[in-house]
């Protein structure tokens, strides 16, 4: 294999499928279970309309019967038997390179999110869905256990500019150890990368990841970047993304210019049961095939964040998903789907 042929596509490059990981009463979902799969299934009815959606799930037969009577069609769906510990599939799903045209699915570890929760299976997943035999003949497997990463710390722009949090990347229950240039390193080798562009500023109250840049900070295209603004000084993540918008408005392209600052508004507070504010943020929208997918929070800033989005996809529909209920345990769209480039099914 030639290692020069090998990119990291952009999560707007065309893709074969989705992967995500379905809730069931095991997870952390028991008791919010019906809430939860209403929002699962209209994630599914959107991806099934475009391509191929992978459910890793505990009990298939269970899965179908929810979908079916949910009135989903089960076309275009590909189910693979496995224990799951969590649904955040971005975080343990394969990172999928182009190599030749071919892909090539890398398996790093994933140690729940810096050994906060358990892993043992969810770190299993992708050899599991590796030797499920639902893959194109095409696609090989690389093991990377040895390196702890998460899909949802990194964004690529599909030219070979990767941007990422220090807050993540560089935290001691990860790759302990290691330095910043050895994590950077690392990346660029692994995923054939040119350059690590770092945020050293922003994390959302309720963010249990370390700071994932996807709830911070997202690629629209090579030369474009939409983060979570916050112009309000009595918010309390004022001062950290003020930070962070100036570092953004410091970086390059690689052709030299500044990049377009796409800023999103903060989302108004969504608050848990015992009143503690939730990591709700319109950054994690999630690209797919002809539309991008983008979190409802039940407010008056959902459609205002589509408006904002939609001139930078105008060959996409900008679709608002409810997410109220992901988003009480931590994540939201982009943290539960992981996207496969086109050739891998």
């Amino acid at each position: 294999m030639n290692h020069s042929d090998c990119f990291w596509p952009a999560e707007w490059h065309r893709q074969s499928a989705v992967q995500i990981s379905w809730p069931d009463e095991q997870t952390d979902w028991g008791n919010d279970l019906d809430e939860v799969l209403a929002c699962y299934h209209e994630v599914a009815r959107e991806i099934t309309q475009r391509q191929t959606l992978i459910i890793v799930c505990r009990n298939p037969a269970t899965a179908q019967r929810q979908i079916k009577l949910a009135g989903l069609s089960r076309e275009n769906m590909l189910f693979v038997e496995a224990p799951i510990n969590d649904t955040w599939a971005r975080d343990y799903g394969p990172i999928t390179l182009l190599c030749g045209g071919k892909p090539v699915l890398l398996d790093f570890k994933f140690n729940g999110w810096g050994l906060k929760y358990p892993a043992n299976y969810d770190n299993q997943i992708t050899a599991k869905i590796y030797s499920s035999r639902i893959l194109s003949d095409a696609a090989q497997y690389r093991n990377h256990l040895n390196f702890v990463l998460e899909g949802g710390s990194i964004e690529s722009d599909g030219q070979g500019t990767i941007l990422t949090t220090t807050s993540c990347l560089l935290s001691p229950n990860r790759n302990g150890g290691y330095t910043r240039a050895d994590i950077e390193e690392a990346l660029i080798g692994h995923l054939h990368a040119q350059r690590v562009l770092w945020l050293e500023n922003g994390q959302l109250a309720g963010d249990d990841t370390d700071g994932h840049v996807d709830t911070l900070a997202r690629f629209c295209s090579v030369d474009a970047i939409a983060y979570v603004a916050c112009n309000d000084p009595a918010d309390e993540h004022y001062a950290a993304l003020k930070h962070m918008e100036q570092e953004l408005l410091q970086f390059k392209t690689r052709a030299g210019d500044p990049y377009q600052l796409i800023p999103l508004p903060m989302a108004d507070a969504v608050l848990d049961d015992q009143g503690r504010r939730l990591p709700a943020t319109y950054a994690n929208f999630l690209i797919i095939n002809g539309a991008v997918l983008v979190p409802f929070y039940g407010s008056p800033k959902d459609d205002l964040a589509v408006q904002i989005l939609q001139p930078w996809f105008r060959e996409r529909n900008i679709i608002g998903i409810d997410s109220r209920a992901l988003i009480k345990q931590h994540g939201s769209l982009h943290c539960m789907a992981m996207q496969y480039p086109e050739g891998v099914i």
